[in-house]
């Protein structure tokens, strides 16, 4: 039986931002697993450090089988356990603490984005950019459901209020996307001390760059010469040319 695998490269980069002393933000990256994570700790509440850790440390818990659909439910059950971890510390502590997530999911020609929260992922293919994952904020349900233009949305007071995050409620539901692979695509995951910075058609035209490495650097760089106070990280992923895998079967 043959299989078709794409060629992941892949660069990571991470800064605290230009005010705070610590960075909440935490990533997973194992292109053996084909999966790649953000997760940014919720600014303003406690030990928003430790919920992203968790939520990271849950999916390196992962040994993923070779069934695209069957993996899709362990990492969103991942997702599930930093959630009930997260709720259970923050309620012994009277206190809120949460976290996003937007995860990448790679295996043979499909893919899978899985996220809560405004942490984004983006798809460049064949020189079109797109934003695959939708913020789940209560600015974003305002234009949802028709109150907010979105651009009167792009620039509003309200507009880093979750709706949604891991850890915040007992329960959660957490979005997902599939999708074809195609050669040459490159994923980026990033917190939204890019997006929130430098805009979409910046962000496009720097993830068109020749390296994944040097893909993430020049966008970090770019909020960081912005005045990004938030903590920011970025994760590019790049898919090359699709090899030919030969399993035996008995």
């Amino acid at each position: 039986m043959n299989l078709t695998q794409y060629r992941p490269q892949t660069g990571v980069s991470t800064h605290e931002g230009q005010v705070r002393p610590l960075n909440e933000d935490s990533w997973f990256a194992s292109e053996e697993l084909g999966l790649w994570a953000v997760a940014d700790g919720m600014g303003g509440h406690e030990r928003g450090e430790w919920a992203s850790a968790v939520l990271v440390k849950e999916l390196g818990r992962l040994v993923l089988g070779s069934d695209f659909t069957v993996a899709c439910s362990e990492i969103a059950e991942a997702i599930h356990r930093a959630n009930r971890t997260i709720f259970a510390e923050a309620s012994a502590r009277s206190t809120r603490i949460g976290t996003t997530a937007v995860v990448l999911f790679v295996r043979d020609t499909r893919f899978a984005i899985l996220w809560v929260g405004d942490s984004r992922a983006y798809l460049l293919r064949g020189g079109q950019f797109h934003q695959l994952s939708q913020d789940h904020t209560q600015v974003q349900e305002m234009v949802d459901r028709g109150l907010l233009s979105p651009e009167e949305a792009e620039d509003h007071p309200m507009g880093h209020v979750l709706a949604r995050a891991v850890g915040v409620t007992a329960e959660l539901e957490v979005d997902v996307i599939q999708d074809e692979v195609e050669a040459g695509d490159t994923f980026l995951l990033c917190s939204d001390g890019l997006h929130d910075y430098v805009d979409k058609a910046e962000i496009g035209r720097l993830l068109g760059g020749s390296q994944p490495e040097t893909i993430v650097s020049e966008l970090v760089n770019e909020a960081l010469d912005r005045g990004a106070p938030d903590n920011v990280t970025t994760i590019a992923a790049r898919f090359g040319e699709a090899t030919l895998l030969n399993l035996k079967t008995r």
